[in-house]
């Protein structure tokens, strides 16, 4: 299954950073998904010393998180490492090991920020962009942004906020562990997004979708 590609990969960060500001206004912040039988992870790792970038899908069945389908590609490594513009390093491949995929996910669960970036533009939001599927990001870090402490207990979440705007949810997926960063990418609205990430997090700090993608993608 071809993927289409909107933009040229071979760019300067500049060039990078336009193109992220111009996709930014197609990003759809709304639940507009339908049934979800199908949730993926997304996962990048590297190897040779960063000169290949080898992407990961993993498919679940929902809500069964039962495996179904997985797909690794690698590409040679063609953007250098900027913050803020990883998806220009890593969708590529990505998009390579989507193709591979027999039937594409109705849920996208990707190792990283989606709104929760700079210019609201995070790889979450870059794929599901390219690929007009329903996807969220799941970040272990924050890239961007403020928040109070989150309580203890599973499924306890506050606010991401950036300059007074609301770009995602720090959540706290198991009692006593440290939470996650979660943030729409496309198609799918803030609380619903937390309800899959959790849905898809049923007894460790990490999403199954994520376990297993980063497994193939580090293997």
């Amino acid at each position: 299954m071809k993927l289409q590609h909107l933009h040229p990969w071979d760019v300067t960060p500049a060039r990078a950073r336009e193109i992220q500001q111009r996709l930014r206004g197609k990003v759809i912040t709304r639940d507009a998904l339908g049934e979800v039988r199908r949730v993926a992870g997304v996962d990048v790792g590297f190897e040779d010393r960063g000169k290949t970038t080898r992407a990961a899908v993993a498919v679940l069945a929902y809500p069964s998180l039962e495996p179904v389908e997985q797909s690794v590609a690698r590409l040679p490594t063609r953007f250098p490492y900027v913050p803020g513009l990883l998806s220009f390093r890593e969708i590529p491949a990505v998009l390579a090991a989507l193709e591979r995929i027999r039937q594409l996910p109705d849920l996208l669960l990707c190792d990283g920020q989606g709104l929760a970036h700079p210019r609201r533009f995070g790889i979450a939001c870059h794929l599901g962009v390219l690929t007009d599927i329903p996807a969220i990001g799941v970040a272990k870090s924050r890239l961007v942004g403020e928040y109070a402490a989150v309580p203890e207990g599973r499924g306890e979440w506050t606010p991401l906020v950036d300059k007074g705007e609301c770009i995602g949810a720090v959540v706290r997926t198991r009692a006593g562990v440290k939470p996650l960063f979660i943030s729409p990418g496309h198609r799918i609205g803030l609380e619903s997004a937390i309800d899959y990430v959790m849905a898809c997090t049923p007894k460790y700090r990490l999403p199954e979708t994520t376990r297993q993608a980063h497994r193939l993608a580090s293997g």
